[in-house]
């Protein structure tokens, strides 16, 4: 079972940027693409804490702004060797919110 989460108007991405948000306690994360795809992952670098939503993104990968480790957008997996970031399900509504889905603790 999940929960879903609406975080606002999706506009307060801009595209080709990140966001982080706080949603049950933890950092998330949320991107937009420049296709206008969204992608959320854990919003803290296990590295040294780096925020990840202020990293450069691509179509596929986002790198950390401290120390440039790199990480999947769809899973959240290193190509750096760092431990993996936690990957969310995340999309846009009817209205243009993004929401957010987590499993239910």
């Amino acid at each position: 079972m999940s929960a879903g989460y609406n975080l606002g108007p999706v506009e307060q991405v801009p595209f080709g940027e990140g966001r982080a948000f706080g949603v049950d306690g933890e950092q998330v994360a949320v991107f937009r693409l420049r296709d206008g795809s969204l992608r959320a992952l854990s919003a803290v670098c296990p590295h040294k804490g780096g925020p990840i939503a202020d990293g450069t993104i691509d179509q596929s990968v986002v790198m950390c702004p401290l120390h440039q480790n790199a990480f999947k957008l769809d899973t959240g997996c290193s190509t750096t060797g760092a431990e993996p970031l936690t990957s969310y399900d995340v999309q846009m509504d009817n209205q243009r919110n993004i929401i957010l889905w987590t499993a239910a603790r």
